[in-house]
């Protein structure tokens, strides 16, 4: 285990109280360094030399047992960092060749920045001793991190005899920054993660982790006077071309592919419109998906899985959009023809908006057992406005409003929030939403199928478009967290009314309102300890619909303990009683038409690192759970191995696997299994082959089940993607993929969709 060398300056720092943060002056000198990772240019003598010697992480505060130091300066157009890492023993640093933003586990050096300076955002920028970059934008309101988010920077590494050097150069115009005249002060933090035994956070501050903001305390650093924010324009024209094969197997006699080739040019402009405010156009663009969206198993559940957002356009300042709820959520807006957005942020008031249509309308409706998702095949406008202002480091307030409508439909969303501090300790949030939202016959017959109304089999669903009566919503979102060094406190509650929809966000739960108030305790290990941190956790929490009617009721704790190996061990328990499905799908009400079951499960959590580039975990549970689908208490298991693994520096095995069993009166009702297998070559920096592989298959004794059931669907995806990044925005896909499945009336999995594909594009920058 990796500990500091002088046990006497390790209780000194441990025992002092955290110092404020001394500023740092960065030097403006002309010249531009040559990224090359040499650090051997004449420039570097005249930087700021800025020590990075204290471990915050999971210790607090005490000395480093490497040497890392970091030669900072900026000529008005970017900031130049040199990073020298130091190691004792060479051979134990951990650096793979990775596709951008993989390189976690990693060793890594790399910054903070709020260049605004308002302890609300942070970019973060990070780099493996090989060079290949990690970056993201720390959201202090939700306390979220974004690695969606690239920019466009440079950097370049290099192992050596005595540990690694790193060259950085990170354009301001990635920035957004306050462009008055003069020197401007911002916030910054250098650091270095080294993984070892245990995976150190050394940094050149100290942190109080009786302070919940990490941000807050990163300190000031001075200068970029001649730095000017111009009109920054970045013009990306791009080309994607996909032949597609598809037929429907579900006929007695599968018929063969029909095909279909498109080509598609499209345009990404972005533009500084002024030092504070960004815009970004998209027309045409190519909104598939280039990477396969990990496998996910819903064989047991009755709400809408959640899937993230991967497209560039929607992730640039995504997080200027982010409140207390998920009110924006781009993945719901799936082929627009067109797109703009807007951003700004300067003095604490930040703003955002986009405009796009859709080819397709996709809308989520929720309820209180469960949800599903109504497909319309018409165009629909989608909008979202968010403002927010920051008044100080303790207190925001913003709004959000939202709009999405189509010919048979329409759903308008305006929420206002808030966040304060009144000390480090303590965080109160607030959010109240109100809603408007009007179905026609159109979007009532979608939701049955096209079936009449009469004949339509009804579920909650049905009933939830059918209420034409109950077009206005109301909810709204209150919590209190009071969070010391060793143990926090919190409470929260949430009330969405029956008829509140959140259409371009991801609420998935309406009419219910749901209180919850926990306690969780710390444990720091010193020295002598072969751990060095634990912590106990529980809740509890009640739920009912807003007639009163109960709808759950829990209680859950665990306990997990950090140790060698850079180790996690979790245990935990869930005690829960809940209603099942209701009796009468024609009616929504709760008591007299449900049964109320009582879950009790069990479940463990093991995560290992033993060595460089090898990942090992382990969830297991097992306990009483209602079959959904039965409306009855049975017995399941879950198995979930996870084991990822480098072949050298360049070649990296991923496997996934979820194993779920579902017993009653010991036969089985279903058993589902997963697999999720990822084999990567990175040949260097700039470029990579991947083959993914996504199975499942499911059992089902159907003499268990209420309704009929297959008693075997099997599904298959491949895709084989080949990639070329000269920076997140110019590149190069090329790949195939395909997906087929099997039930009762396929003896085999039979293929339904092919599809090969290809995308370039480039990015003009002036």
């Amino acid at each position: 285990m990796i500990r500091s060398t002088s046990l006497i300056c390790t209780l000194l720092l441990s025992a002092a109280a955290v110092a404020a943060p001394q500023p740092i002056e960065i030097p403006f000198i002309e010249q531009a360094a040559i990224i090359d990772g040499k650090i051997d240019e004449p420039i570097w003598q005249s930087a700021q030399e800025i020590l990075i010697d204290n471990v915050t992480w999971p210790h607090e505060n005490i000395a480093s047992p490497v040497s890392t130091k970091a030669l900072v300066y900026e000529n008005g157009e970017a900031l130049f960092i040199a990073f020298i890492a130091k190691d004792p023993t060479p051979k134990e640093i951990r650096a793979h060749y990775r596709d951008r933003d993989k390189i976690w586990n990693d060793d890594l050096v790399g910054l903070k920045i709020d260049s605004l300076n308002t302890s609300q955002n942070a970019y973060q920028f990070f780099i493996n001793p090989l060079g290949v970059q990690l970056d993201s934008i720390e959201n202090e309101l939700t306390k979220n991190e974004n690695s969606s988010w690239n920019g466009i920077w440079s950097s370049k590494g290099e192992i050596t005899p005595d540990g690694y050097r790193v060259e950085v150069k990170i354009p301001l115009r990635v920035l957004n920054f306050n462009d008055s005249q003069g020197t401007k002060q911002m916030a910054m933090e250098f650091l270095r993660f080294l993984p070892r035994d245990e995976r150190l956070r050394i940094s050149n501050m100290q942190l109080d982790h009786n302070n919940s903001c990490w941000i807050c305390q990163m300190p000031a650093v001075s200068g970029f006077a001649s730095a000017k924010q111009s009109n920054n324009l970045t013009i990306t024209p791009a080309l994607a071309i996909a032949h597609t094969q598809t037929r429907d197997i579900d006929d007695a006699v599968v018929p063969d592919f029909e095909s279909d080739t498109d080509y598609e040019p499209g345009l990404d402009v972005k533009w500084a419109v002024t030092p504070d405010t960004t815009l970004n156009l998209t027309v045409n663009p190519d909104f598939s998906q280039v990477e396969a969206d990990t496998g996910q198993l819903s064989v047991n559940n009755s709400f809408s899985l959640f899937f993230p957002e991967k497209r560039a356009f929607f992730l640039e300042n995504s997080d200027y959009f982010s409140s207390h709820l998920n009110l924006v959520h781009t993945r719901n807006v799936s082929a627009p023809d067109y797109g703009i957005k807007a951003t700004s942020s300067k003095q604490g008031h930040t703003f955002a908006g986009f405009i796009a249509n859709d080819d397709s309308t996709h809308v989520l409706v929720p309820g209180n057992l469960g949800s599903s998702i109504v497909s319309l095949e018409q165009k629909s406008e989608n909008a979202a406005l968010r403002y927010r202002y920051d008044a100080n480091d303790q207190l925001s307030i913003g709004t959000t409003g939202t709009i999405r409508q189509s010919e048979d439909y329409r759903n308008q969303v305006l929420s206002i929030d808030s966040k304060y501090r009144p000390t480090k300790h303590d965080t109160i949030k607030l959010q109240a939403i109100t809603t408007d939202t009007q179905y026609d016959q159109h979007f009532i017959d979608e939701v049955c199928d096209d079936d009449p109304i009469e004949s339509c089999e009804i579920d909650e669903s049905v009933l939830r478009v059918q209420n034409h009566g109950d077009q206005q919503g109301l909810g709204y979102y209150a919590s209190y967290e009071h969070n010391r060094k060793h143990w926090r406190a919190f409470g929260s509650y949430r009330n969405y009314d029956a008829a509140l929809r959140a259409d371009l966000g991801f609420i998935s739960q309406v009419d219910f309102n749901k209180f919850v108030t926990g306690f969780e305790y710390r444990w720091y290990g010193d020295e002598s300890n072969w751990w060095n941190r634990a912590n106990w956790y529980s809740d509890w929490d009640i739920s009912h619909n807003e007639d009163g009617e109960l709808l759950e009721k829990e209680v859950q704790s665990n306990f997990k303990v950090q140790g060698p190996l850079q180790s996690i061990i979790q245990v935990g328990f869930d005690h829960r009683k809940r209603t099942g499905q209701r009796h009468d799908e024609t009616l929504l009400e709760i008591d007299g038409n449900t049964d109320m079951f009582t879950e009790n499960f069990q479940w463990m959590y093991l995560e290992m690192k033993p060595r460089a580039g090898v990942f090992a975990g382990l969830r297991l549970n097992t306990g009483n759970k209602l079959d959904i689908a039965n409306n009855r208490l049975g017995q399941r298991y879950i198995v979930k191995p996870t084991l990822n693994f480098n072949l050298g520096r360049h070649f990296e095995v991923k496997l996934r696997h979820t194993y779920e069993r579902l017993e009653h009166d010991g036969e089985n009702v279903y058993t589902a299994n997963l697999s999720d297998a990822r084999f990567t070559y990175q040949f260097g920096i700039n470029s990579y082959v991947r083959l993914a592989l996504i199975n499942l298959d499911i059992e089902r004794n159907q003499h268990k089940y209420i309704d009929d059931v297959d008693s075997r669907y099997k599904k298959l995806s491949t895709q084989l993607l080949y990639a070329y990044k000269l920076n997140p925005e110019t590149v190069l896909f090329v790949g195939y993929s395909d997906s087929g499945y099997q039930d009762d009336d396929l003896s085999d999995i039979t293929k339904d969709n092919k599809t090969f594909f290809a995308k370039f594009s480039y990015a003009w920058l002036r």
